[in-house]
């Protein structure tokens, strides 16, 4: 059977019979003959090799590693020797810190996972709340028991390895949470909201899966905005102060590491909830290039923009994760097959030297659009936009990176306003009309996606299943279907009909739009030889939790790193006001080895952003808020996850 049918017939054996919302695979049917094309058919790519390989370390006899050809630089994965660690707390440690402690036998990882459980129990308030919980509310369901057991079970391979010697994942023992919209066998997994109870995974996404084989201990799910949409995020409080917003919609994973309710966090982003509470937080996160890393098991919000990536304390914490996660999943997710393979080697060192990033160019896009108070702030450079303290913090990392070896220049980049840089979102044509809507460039690739991964017919399965109550399903017809024109009420039938009924002729037209925009940018980096870019993502300090402006002044197209397909970190630089200030490393496809290195060298040199933890929380004054329930319970306020919804905000700020 040729490898591509056999991935489609497997994905759609997948689908069979199966409810569970948490367990949808892109399903890639050749639908040439109706008119229609699959995505994968688009994707090209070349890989075929099985899944990754965990990453390992040897112990007892030697530091030595056993990396597969995807992995890192077998030197990168020394540890650090536990006498040289500086005593602090034992959740205030990093990834490698604790790996190195675990493998000396100084900790266990039932003390460990037992000291983040502690703090959860003081810190996060009650479990199943979305809405302000009145703490950190980073943690929206947990598993105490399982996370113990597995706990115990690292405990006793660590105890083996030292006995007998052998290798393991720098990764086992180490305790981590999951966003809730990504698959953890036998939890429920809800995106966000309470309409979603009852929907239990069958299985470990992919990711999940992987970094279970390496030895993690699974805490539980992370709390995420309502179905992945809000980027400012409500739910849960920011880790430096619980009375401001955590940045969305990966918002639990952004604040969880910093408050030291675990090691790191599984983060998904469509359009910048990696990115964004990482940013709000001072996380080191990664958004991953689409097709680094598998999204099989994921709750979808956009296939095709859709991607999964650590958040944690470090970017050597972060690129450690993302070294064990990555490689193909061509049966679960075809995407993965566009990626290189081998995949380039992630970098968990700092290189050596004053000015490690000699040879390097950084620049800084002045065409990069910030939304002030909700208005598009176009032809004024972003850092005109800047509050005086991040412009001040801004200013003083670009001299930081000038310091050891950088070439940090103003250039151009791509002003996304303009329909002849921009195609894909900034043409206002209609490429065709379904079902009594106008198919942008963009919706014809998106809606087209949606309909390939059953976006709405695994929804309407399982509000017929009989799982959820009748006001879950009308939240969930509301939010997943559609009211067509002349239609009284949303409905499940009418979103099939305009997803489905995309020709192939016009995704295709979509498509190619798309990767002119992606020409495009390339070729404004090319022109000025540009490696990659710095920039802000938040301006100017986030607002409250409650009644406040969320973020002030943020990137206008914070959605066009996920719409190329591009990777992007993030990482603190400073603090303004008692919260992060935090800047990201953008480029080209598959270019993470760059950006994290970057990151990497400058954590390495200016360590005291990414090593300072805030103070606990105080108990909550104010009783805890209900969570929302019923078909009024609809996403969080402000710009949204969503591609069209986000281009729909754009064009908003700029009428």
């Amino acid at each position: 059977m040729p490898r591509e049918e056999a991935a489609r017939n497997g994905a759609e054996t997948a689908h069979e019979g199966d409810r569970n919302l948490a367990l949808v695979t892109l399903t890639f049917v050749d639908r040439t003959a109706s008119g229609r094309i699959s995505r994968r058919a688009l994707l090209g790519g070349a890989g075929t090799a099985a899944a990754g390989t965990a990453l390992s370390l040897s112990i007892g006899g030697g530091a030595a590693a056993a990396v597969p050809a995807s992995g890192p630089d077998p030197a990168a994965l020394s540890l650090p020797q536990p006498g040289q660690l500086p005593h602090k707390p034992l959740v205030d440690y990093e990834i490698v810190e604790l790996a190195s402690l675990l493998r000396a036998g100084q900790v266990s990882s039932v003390e460990l996972t037992q000291a983040y459980l502690d703090r959860i129990a003081a810190f996060n308030g009650p479990f199943e709340t979305y809405a302000n919980n009145g703490l950190y509310n980073a943690f929206v369901r947990i598993d105490a028991e399982a996370a113990l057991a597995a706990a115990r079970a690292a405990d006793r391979k660590l105890s083996a390895l030292r006995r007998d010697g052998g290798s393991a994942s720098p990764l086992l023992g180490i305790p981590i949470g999951v966003k809730d919209s990504v698959g953890i066998k036998g939890f429920s997994t809800q995106d966000g909201s309470a309409a979603f109870v009852g929907n239990i995974a069958l299985k470990d996404a992919t990711v999940v899966g992987r970094l279970r084989a390496a030895g993690v201990v699974l805490i539980g799910h992370t709390i995420c905005s309502a179905f992945s949409g809000s980027i400012t995020g409500t739910f849960a409080g920011n880790a430096w102060n619980v009375a401001y917003v955590p940045g969305g919609s990966s918002q639990g994973s952004g604040v969880a590491p910093i408050a030291r309710l675990a090691a790191a966090a599984i983060g998904e982003e469509t359009g910048g909830s990696i990115m964004m509470p990482s940013a709000a937080n001072g996380a080191s996160g990664i958004k991953p290039s689409l097709g680094t890393v598998s999204i099989a098991g994921l709750m979808p919000l956009s296939p095709g923009y859709d991607v999964l990536g650590p958040i944690s304390r470090s970017l050597r914490d972060s690129a450690l994760m993302l070294a064990t996660m990555l490689g193909p999943d061509p049966l679960n997710d075809p995407q993965t097959l566009a990626a290189p393979d081998p995949f380039p080697r992630i970098p968990l060192a700092p290189r050596p030297g004053r000015r490690p990033l000699s040879g390097v160019t950084i620049g800084i896009p002045q065409t990069d659009w910030m939304n002030v108070n909700n208005r598009t702030a176009v032809s004024v450079s972003p850092q005109q936009t800047y509050g005086a303290g991040h412009l001040a913090v801004f200013n003083r990392l670009v001299g930081e990176l000038t310091s050891i070896g950088a070439t940090v220049t103003p250039f151009p980049g791509l002003d996304m306003t303009d329909p002849v840089a921009n195609p894909y979102f900034a043409s206002s044509d209609v490429l065709a009309t379904v079902d009594g809507s106008n198919i942008s460039p963009s919706a014809a690739v998106v809606n087209a996606n949606r309909y390939e991964v059953r976006y709405a017919d695994a929804v309407a399965d399982f509000c017929a299943s009989g799982i959820p109550s009748a006001a879950a399903v009308a939240t969930l017809t509301n939010q997943y279907g559609r009211r067509a024109p002349g239609e009284p009420a949303a409905n499940f039938a009418a979103a099939n009909r305009l997803n489905g009924g995309i020709t192939g002729a016009v995704r295709y037209e979509g498509e190619l739009r798309r990767r002119r925009l992606i020409a495009n940018y390339t070729k404004a980096l090319q022109d000025f030889g540009v490696d990659f870019m710095l920039v802000l993502s938040l301006g100017e300090v986030i607002g409250l939790r409650s009644g406040g402006t969320g973020f002030p002044v943020f990137r206008a197209y914070y959605q066009v790193p996920n719409a190329l397909g591009w990777p992007m970190v993030s990482f603190p630089v400073g603090y303004v006001a008692g919260l992060a200030v935090s800047a990201q490393f953008w480029g080209p496809r598959f270019a993470e080895p760059d950006i994290i290195q970057a990151a990497l060298d400058y954590q390495a040199h200016f360590p005291q952003y990414h090593t300072v933890f805030p103070a606990d929380p105080l108990p909550p004054v104010a009783p805890v808020a209900p969570a929302p329930e019923g078909p009024d319970a609809g996403p969080d306020a402000g710009p949204n996850n969503d591609p069209l919804l986000g281009e729909e905000w754009i064009r908003r700020s700029m009428s």
